[in-house]
């Protein structure tokens, strides 16, 4: 993988062989791109982008050459500059309510300047980046809109099937329709339920997907209509398309009114064209959306459009994602699509005129209905969000879509509110003998929980000793002054309370005044990880046999019913660890620590100074011990590797190296064993000698190297490494800097430890023990052979 690959697959991009979608070609190669793959494509979206156009204008009021002119604009102008480059814009169903809203209160031509003035403020907050705050909405509170936005234009086109016209609000809709079943036109009826039901039925013909479903049932429901005569309501166009559109006029009202329904159409526009490019991202292995240029995009188009005379625009989802299906490759096929329509305008807009309103009102029907999507509410009910998306939904059928944004924004605010002060409070009876009664809480303690903490703490019987035990990320004072009261008013009473802060020490920092504002950040590490920690300072001296009894005490109440699952199954099925691991006793050095290895994983050997007396030590100086460890676990434990593991500011090597142990004492005899690492480090003269370490630390990597060595002279070692079933590995810890390295047994060169990506295992994978020369895996650690 070359560095450019590493860095779009760090990015969240995915590669392919070809050429990306959106990718640098050459002159000769990109033309015939756009020949192959832009040009099919446009003409996809085309036929998609007029139907959907004209029942989208008509739907809000508007003259339906503004759909037309929004769909110009949006494919040519608003594709040329897309940060998106395979997202079409153009009117959209999402804006359908507020469009028509706007429509009804100012009229037509002030929509169009209110479009040219959310285009404006869509600029702005590209340029001042604000608009990447879309991104921060709650999924339930947008799909919530989109939702409320689906049944409004569902129930308004259902109307206009019947034969009559769409209402303003979802209750004005739903009261006509009585009034329009007793006067039902027949012919709008039929045709409309042809429409749907081509809808529907088009996708799942095999290979029909070819030809959109739109375009099969705008032309058969058009067909169907030439039966039922000049009473049939159809297209209207002006004669004159250029002629006759209409220009933008300042709005006459409050200025209020108008700077609301400005930023309402600008913020509900960005946010469909920002979810939207960040949806059709998933769909296509191209550049990722450039989420500020998109909006610039936007806000030109917009201002471009209502100049125009044109509803505004937006990202549309439909049509970008039939466009990457239609294997689009570059933003050629957005803007070619906007060209088929304005020559379709200006030279066959008769054909128009022959679509029949109902054909186009089941369009948006069935757009409508879809809008309500089973699969994102099953979603939010499991990860709980369900009620801010039904708040939503309901505010924006009965109230007005900006309206039921801001209930469900409320909501959602509520609920994550509700979430982040999560908390738990178990009050049970000491069964360890150290107190009375235990009071655990964990979570977050704010002012929501505080009447509920209060409540159980006060059932506790008084005069008793009670263990307050908080696994605390947060504290607000209004938490802290109830736990602190309850707990002076219970001592006064007769009562001991003892408080102990597993998690963090807010109430201690409470007391002392010094409070702090954030949460805690989590820590994958147990309280008892250090022998610095806070509890254990706190309650005992370090050194002393009450800190062990301390330390197993807690080991037994919180990480026992951890980690028992795992242990009851090595105790099952025995030992099977994937190294010796040979290492001094120093009591800095903690095996599974710097290995992040666990139970069953290593079997330890340790004794001063991480020596191996040779196999062929006789008499007092040879050492049965080490020996039986070697042989126990080489022969019948069958580990594939055994580490050597020497470390910084050793105790034995700078005995060793001033010859300050008394040479008749059981350390001094012991320490003979060191005597040819001693040697070694003496007569080394070549280039990689270490000469920047100090000489105790060059003799303890001396020392790792000569105990290699030694393992040799064991025949049951000599026979597993002759055979290629054990490694021998050497490792230095230093402990200052807490930093692993590798010794070389030939060089004696240290290097850190580094894990190749070619041949890094997974976490759940059993690490490879490798061959002869190719690596040794150390718990997951991957080392130069």
């Amino acid at each position: 993988m070359n560095r450019s690959t590493a860095a779009r697959s760090h990015a969240g991009e995915h590669t392919t062989a070809g050429p990306p979608p959106g990718g640098q070609q050459t002159g000769g190669g990109r033309l015939n791109s756009v020949l192959r793959h832009d040009l099919p494509a446009s003409l996809v979206v085309f036929l998609i982008a007029i139907p959907l156009s004209l029942g989208i204008a008509a739907a809000t009021g508007a003259p339906l050459i503004a759909g037309l002119v929004a769909a110009v604009v949006g494919g040519i102008l608003a594709g040329a500059l897309s940060g998106a480059p395979l997202q079409v814009s153009g009117p959209a169903a999402g804006l359908t309510v507020i469009v028509a809203g706007v429509i009804a209160d100012f009229g037509w031509a002030a929509t169009a300047a209110i479009t040219v003035g959310a285009g404006l403020l869509q600029i702005l907050l590209a340029v001042t980046r604000v608009g990447r705050l879309a991104l921060s909405l709650s999924p339930s509170v947008v799909h919530g809109m989109l939702a409320g936005i689906g049944i409004t234009i569902a129930a308004g086109q259902f109307n206009v099937m019947l034969g009559g016209a769409s209402a303003s609000s979802v209750l004005a809709n739903l009261a006509a329709i009585p009034g329009n079943l007793i006067s039902l036109h027949s012919g709008s009826l039929l045709i409309g339920a042809a429409t749907v039901a081509i809808l529907l039925a088009w996708p799942r013909i095999p290979r029909a997907k070819v030809v959109p479903a739109p375009l099969v049932a705008v032309v058969a429901a058009t067909a169907l209509g030439s039966l039922f005569g000049p009473d049939l309501a159809r297209v209207d166009l002006p004669e004159d398309p250029i002629g006759d559109i209409v220009l933008p006029q300042l709005p006459q009202g409050g200025m209020v009114s108008i700077a609301v329904a400005i930023v309402t159409v600008a913020l509900v526009a960005s946010v469909e064209s920002v979810l939207s490019a960040v949806a059709v991202d998933k769909l296509h292995n191209g550049p990722r959306a450039n989420l500020d240029r998109e909006l610039v995009a936007q806000g030109v188009g917009n201002t471009v459009s209502g100049a125009l005379g044109g509803l505004p625009i937006t990202g549309v989802i439909v049509r970008s994602s039939t466009n990457v299906a239609a294997g689009a490759r570059s933003r050629a096929s957005t803007m070619l699509h906007g060209l088929w329509i304005l020559v379709f305008v200006l030279l066959l807009g008769g054909v128009l005129e022959l679509i029949p309103m109902a054909a186009l009102a089941g369009v948006l029907f069935v757009t409508g209905v879809r809008l309500v999507n089973g699969g994102h509410m099953r979603q939010l009910l499991r990860h709980g969000e369900f009620a801010s998306y039904v708040v939503t939904v309901l505010g924006v059928v009965t109230l007005g879509l900006v309206e039921g944004v801001l209930l469900g924004i409320g909501v959602t605010v509520l609920g994550a509110l509700v979430k982040l002060t999560d908390s738990s409070v178990r009050v049970d009876r000491d069964e360890d003998d150290h107190a009375d009664w235990r009071v655990v809480v964990r979570g977050s303690l704010a002012f929501l929980r505080v009447g509920r903490l209060v409540r159980e703490l006060r059932q506790i019987p008084l005069g008793q000793h009670v263990v307050l035990e908080l696994h605390v990320d947060f504290m607000d004072h209004a938490a802290f002054e109830a736990v602190d009261d309850w707990r002076s008013g219970y001592e006064r009473l007769g009562g001991r309370v003892d408080v102990d802060e597993v998690h963090d020490s807010w109430y201690s920092r409470a007391v002392a005044d010094r409070l702090g504002r954030r949460k805690t950040p989590p820590s994958p590490l147990p309280r008892w990880f250090a022998p610095w920690s806070h509890w254990q300072a706190q309650h005992t001296a370090p050194r002393t046999p009450a800190a062990m009894l301390r330390g197993m005490d807690e080991f037994q109440r919180r990480a026992a019913p951890l980690v028992r699952p795992f242990l009851e199954e090595l105790a099952a099925q025995g030992q099977r660890p994937g190294q010796l691991f040979l290492t001094c006793a120093d009591s800095r050095v903690v095996p599974n620590m710097i290995t992040s290895s666990g139970p069953g994983d290593l079997f330890c050997v340790r004794n001063i100074g991480n020596l191996v007396p040779r196999y062929d030590a006789a008499g007092p100086e040879g050492d049965a011990s080490v020996g039986a460890a070697i042989e126990f676990a080489v022969d019948v434990l069958e580990v594939p590797t055994i580490v050597v593991c020497g470390h910084s500011d050793c105790g034995a090597m700078k005995a060793v190296l001033a010859g300050s142990s008394e040479p008749e004492s059981r350390l001094g005899s012991w320490l003979r064993h060191a005597a040819p690492s001693l040697d070694r480090f003496r007569g080394r003269t070549d280039a990689h000698d270490h000469t920047d370490l100090p000489d105790v630390e060059r003799l303890s990597v001396a020392n790792v190297l000569q105990q290699l060595e030694n393992l040799h002279s064991y025949p049951s070692v000599r026979r597993a490494v002759e055979r290629g079933e054990l490694k021998l590995v050497g490792m230095y810890f230093d402990i200052s800097a807490a930093r692993v390295y590798l010794v070389d047994a030939e060089r004696g060169e240290l290097s850190p430890v580094r894990v190749p990506a070619s041949t890094a295992t997974p976490a759940t994978a059993t690490p490879a023990t490798g061959s002869p020369g190719n690596g040794t895996s150390v718990n997951g650690m991957v080392t130069a052979g």
